[in-house]
């Protein structure tokens, strides 16, 4: 389950809140939140093209690891190249593992609002550079399994969604 979007949109939140409910019913999960993989797996990498690409590479071969153990395995990053998300799509059928891309969306401007931790306010004064929607492009889903329109509903409302959507396809108990 690849949860992409943009910085703000609540990927990662509603990730864990599904990783939550998928293992109350039993399910075996891992979650690779962003923010944790930039701090071990790929601390190395930087925010250019290239970096970004290595970065998703890596997070793909690790998925597809975990997949091929049986692991129910929750992504939640920015990923904002549809070219790296259609390659980690395409390494994963070699293993006959599915790829359910889901878009969590939401406007740059709920985004900004959000902003956590500040990135947006940082990028618009040039503190940091090659920031997804603001000077690096965001290349939204184009046929995504899933989008969640995380403008409009709580985070508990689009894991309830996310996982009444799974259930058959995981063969999930409700």
């Amino acid at each position: 389950m690849w949860f992409t979007g943009l910085s703000g949109a609540g990927k990662s939140s509603v990730a864990n809140q599904v990783e939550v409910q998928l293992n109350q019913k039993g399910i075996r999960t891992y979650l690779l939140d962003g923010d944790n993989i930039r701090h071990g797996l790929c601390q190395d990498l930087g925010f250019s093209l290239e970096d970004r690409t290595e970065n998703i590479r890596r997070v793909g071969q690790v998925s597809k690891l975990m997949a091929d153990a049986g692991t129910v395995v929750l992504v939640a990053l920015i990923s904002p190249y549809r070219g790296d998300r259609d390659r980690v799509r395409k390494s994963l059928q070699e293993i006959a593992a599915p790829f359910f891309e889901i878009h969590v969306k939401a406007s740059l401007q709920t985004c900004e609002r959000r902003d956590p931790k500040g990135l947006y306010r940082m990028a618009r004064d040039g503190k940091i550079k090659n920031f997804t929607g603001i000077d690096d492009p965001y290349e939204a889903p184009i046929s995504p399994e899933l989008t969640l329109e995380s403008d409009r509903k709580t985070v508990l409302d689009l894991a309830n969604e996310t996982v009444a959507w799974l259930e058959g396809r995981l063969h999930v108990a409700p």
